[in-house]
């Protein structure tokens, strides 16, 4: 029996919009082949910026490498199981929450500021602003009469 996940809201078109707007990269190719797991991004286009918030509950934000290479923003790091007490001995485990290593690349367009990108982390939520070049934000042209 397969399940078919239905979508009413046309969110898969969303999310192609996305990707559309990253230069089209997809999952498989935003996440490492040796991935655990990985974690949902939401991403927000503003006339001067790109805003990413990525859940990232129960990771150390110190444990979080965010670079910026070659229009390629890649975010990873390492999420582990929960420590077992020593004196206890665990009769059954239901993990539902991925572990391991996380990797995600999004390609950007030509039009950001690479050099004032600025993340912070709060409640297990990263958030990663990259503004756009000033020549890239949109101008409004007057017509001479």
């Amino acid at each position: 029996m397969q399940m078919v996940k239905h979508n009413p809201w046309g969110m898969g078109n969303l999310q192609s919009e996305i990707n559309r707007l990253f230069n089209g990269i997809t999952d498989a190719e935003s996440s490492g082949a040796t991935s655990g797991w990985v974690p949902t991004v939401d991403i927000q286009e503003f006339d001067s910026r790109f805003q990413l918030y990525v859940d990232l509950p129960g990771v150390n934000p110190d444990a979080v490498e965010i670079t910026l290479d070659n229009g390629v923003l890649a975010i990873s790091g390492k999420r582990g199981l929960p420590a077992t007490p020593e004196d206890e001995q665990m009769i059954n485990r239901r993990a539902e929450r991925g572990h391991g290593q996380f990797h995600r690349r999004f390609i950007l367009p030509d039009t950001v500021d690479a050099e004032n990108v600025e993340a912070g982390n709060q409640h297990g939520v990263l958030s990663i602003t990259i503004p756009k070049q000033a020549k890239a934000q949109p101008r409004r042209i007057k017509v001479a009469a």
